[in-house]
């Protein structure tokens, strides 16, 4: 049985109200058709509640449901808590869906076929229901190939067209789809729930099954905490992983129980029983000889090849009936989105937008502005100073319900919440790091080697030099690099590179926690790459496959996601558009990066049109100034949430090896950012979600000095 779509109330009233009235009106409207016996709505407890404001459309969105496996019936009020949980996914309305122990729930923010398309949706007989959260790119083409093989269309929205290519392929129609989703598919017939992840992990699922086999799901954890099924506990060995590598890697999540679906893979639960396929992965060098000569000649056709395709991803990804602008750094990834922008649509219909800071080594406003200047956009700049930072440290823990360590998530939110102003819908420059081995550590992977090649007590020398090199808390500053490389000196190639992006090794987290893992997260990670890149022809395909399955989805794309959709904005990545992804990994690697030239590919695709500076500066990397604030303005801070007398009572951490490391960074001898900050993050967390306890109040700026 479907109810009608319903407005949504004025303004000024809040959600739970919204939710209430919704919920009643159900009630009401069911004893209604029931009383009066009609047998076409026989199933008494079945229901669409859908809320939509004047702007309906495409889904950038939050999803939640369950299944129960004891026929027990699904009660509205707990998919309504779980739905309203990620209320910021999706500020615009809400739906729901329930059929005996089926529930379905869905948060919108409205971007394309305005006036159409609310979710739940199902097909023509209502025999499937989806709930999804994305945009599919390729959409046109597939609506075109639904219609010639019969299918008919009520609106716009490309949710219709995942019911309709189930109807056709079953779960395998994932792999027919270009864009970046997470999804629900309830097949009444079989009584089968099928989720789905995207092939990069640009938005996220959250999984849960319960002891008596009913399965939850959820694009955040938080929706799945206000489930009455669920108790709230920490999964012991994802706590080490969180300070290994700052992120919860893979199917992990902070919360016992609780798994990630992993990008480019779909569950299919049936019968209780659940089943995860893989449908995609990367290929590389598909031309592991190099490419043919005539395409090494100096008038080299591939970065024109290169750019045209990336241009077409661009042009794939600004479809909008919404306000749509870039992000601009002025570094190399997003100066290409933007400039791709205003060849397609010409610079007076392009917005940017950039933020910058008052500590001049982490600000990049000036080259932001000049990229702009160059391009002829409409260029939007604001900066920020270390107050506004700061006071929005312990407003993360409410909306991000795990533990990130990552500390650009704070500036990512600055930026997110500024272009808010004015746009729904930005194109960000995500994704090309790990296409092409642009980040630092690819550059350093050769002095790995020169390293090891050294005698014994060359290597003693180099280490002392190192420990010796006074401390600084500019960004990049030389002796952070260099004992950031130390770090994974020594180490093969896959520890040696989680060790420079990480905050702790293995021997340092048998320091920190008291209760040690059972496992090595350093031999986990190499026993998962060996089983899962072992074939791969070289080691950089190797680096390569494991940026792109660990980091790149589970902290550079969770951490856009969190940080934009907090504020109802959505980010789209072209260059990890799926046709680009396949074409640029089958590339051989020097064509990727070259010496010590990462994205080299994109950089010789850039020349003339972007000003010449981009493609020479070196990365640095979207930061804030933490080994300084945790030495100033935050240093009471810092002191109180990892005093030794909280850290005792918690029961997780070794105190005198946590206030070791605070002593030696307040006294200038170590830089101890990493490890700290992701320490602050973690209390912060769970104070929040676990303790509930009352948090430290932030000091006011420049205190605590």
């Amino acid at each position: 049985m479907v109810l009608d779509s319903m407005p949504e109330s004025k303004p000024e009233r809040s959600n739970d109200w919204r939710i209430a009235r919704s919920l009643a009106l159900f009630r009401i409207r069911r004893g209604f058709l029931y009383l009066h016996g009609r047998e076409t709505h026989r199933r008494r407890n079945a229901s669409l509640l859908a809320q939509t404001d004047s702007e309906s459309g495409r889904h950038m969105c939050g999803i939640a449901g369950f299944v129960n496996t004891d026929r027990r019936p699904a009660d509205p009020a707990i998919l309504a808590a779980m739905t309203s949980a990620i209320t910021h996914r999706g500020p615009d309305a809400a739906g729901y869906w329930i059929e005996d122990e089926t529930a379905l729930g869905h948060r919108r923010l409205s971007i394309i076929d305005v006036g159409g398309g609310a979710q739940p949706m199902t097909n023509e007989d209502g025999s499937v229901w989806v709930v999804y959260n994305g945009e599919t790119y390729n959409e046109p083409k597939i609506r075109k190939d639904l219609i010639a093989r019969g299918h008919a269309f009520r609106n716009e929205s490309d949710t219709e067209c995942l019911v309709h290519l189930y109807e056709d392929h079953g779960p395998d129609f994932v792999r027919f789809l270009n864009g970046m989703f997470a999804f629900a598919i309830w097949d009444r017939s079989r009584k089968r729930l099928v989720l789905a992840r995207d092939r990069m992990g640009q938005k996220p699922l959250y999984w849960h099954q319960a002891a008596d086999g009913s399965i939850l799901f959820a694009s955040e954890p938080k929706a799945i905490l206000s489930h009455p099924g669920y108790s709230r506990a920490i999964d012991r060995d994802s706590l080490a992983r969180y300070f290994f590598y700052e992120y919860f890697p893979w199917e992990s999540s902070i919360w016992a129980g609780i798994r990630k679906l992993r990008p480019g893979h779909v569950l299919v639960w049936e019968d209780g029983k659940i089943e995860i396929r893989e449908y995609w992965r990367p290929r590389f060098s598909l031309h592991p000889q190099g490419l043919d000569p005539e395409e090494r000649q100096a008038n080299d056709p591939l970065p024109v090849k290169f750019w045209n395709r990336f241009r077409d991803a661009v042009d794939r990804h600004r479809r909008s009936d919404v306000p749509l602008g870039v992000f601009l750094s002025g570094g190399v990834d997003s100066s290409a989105v933007a400039a791709a922008l205003v060849e397609l649509q010409g610079p007076d219909r392009v917005a940017t937008f950039s933020i910058g800071f008052d500590e001049k080594s982490f600000d990049e406003s000036s080259q932001s502005r000049a990229v702009a200047k160059f391009l002829g956009t409409r260029h939007n700049e604001r900066i920020f100073g270390v107050d506004t930072l700061i006071g929005m440290i312990s407003e993360v823990a409410d909306w991000c319900d795990e533990p990130f360590g990552d500390a650009s998530l704070l500036p990512t939110h600055l930026l997110s919440r500024f272009a808010r102003e004015q746009v729904t819908v930005a194109l960000g420059g995500d994704g090309a790091d790990e296409l092409m081995a642009g980040y630092p550590t690819f550059t350093a992977e050769p002095w790995r080697h020169r390293y090891e090649s050294l005698p014994g007590w060359m290597r003693a020398c180099v280490a002392g030099a190192v420990r010796r090199l006074p401390v600084r808390h500019t960004n990049f500053s030389l002796d952070f690099k260099a004992r950031q490389f130390m770090k994974g000196a020594g180490c093969p190639p896959a520890i040696a590179h989680q060790r420079w992006l990480g905050s702790f090794d293995s021997q340092g987290l048998r320091g920190l926690l008291i209760d040690a893992p059972d496992f090595d997260p350093e031999e986990e990670l190499q026993c998962r790459l060996d089983q899962e890149a072992g074939d791969f022809l070289t080691t950089d395909d190797r680096l390569l496959y494991q940026y792109q399955s660990t980091y790149l989805p589970e902290d550079i794309l969770l951490k856009v996601d969190r940080a934009s959709m907090a504020t109802s904005l959505e980010v789209r990545a072209p260059f990890l558009d799926a046709d680009l992804v396949d074409w640029v990994a089958g590339l051989p690697y020097d064509v990727k990066r070259r010496g010590r030239c990462g994205k080299w590919l994109l950089k010789q695709a850039m020349h003339g049109k972007v000003p010449e500076f981009v493609t020479r500066r070196a990365k640095k990397g979207f930061g804030i100034p933490v080994a300084a604030w945790l030495r100033g303005p935050l240093r009471s801070w810092m002191t109180d949430w990892l005093g030794s007398d909280r850290i005792r009572r918690q029961g997780l951490f070794d105190d005198r090896e946590v206030q070791r490391l605070v002593d030696e960074h307040l006294l200038g001898v170590r830089d101890h950012r990493k490890p700290i900050w992701t320490l602050l993050v973690f209390q912060i967390w769970y104070d929040r979600w676990l303790e509930a306890g009352v948090s430290s109040p932030l000091p006011a700026v420049g205190s605590g000095r």
